[in-house]
């Protein structure tokens, strides 16, 4: 399997996070009325969550499609 093949797979694995943590379950647990360094937390979370899965998405861009990898099946 080459680089790219598993860096695309981890891009949709990505994308499959990323819909789950701006999903309903979990933006409900955020949606309180308390204050985080003067902040509300749904922000912070929405904010936090967002520039996460830009850094993770720069991370899995930049890695180097070197060799292909072996794959363990005989």
């Amino acid at each position: 399997m080459t680089r790219e093949k598993i860096n695309g797979r981890r891009l949709v694995g990505l994308f499959l996070l990323g819909f789950l943590l701006f999903n309903f379950p979990l933006l409900c647990l955020f949606n309180q009325h308390s204050l985080i360094m003067g902040l509300p937390a749904l922000y912070l979370y929405l904010f936090g969550v967002w520039a996460l899965l830009i850094l993770l998405m720069m991370v899995i861009s930049r890695s180097t499609p070197g060799r292909p990898i072996a794959d363990d099946h005989d």
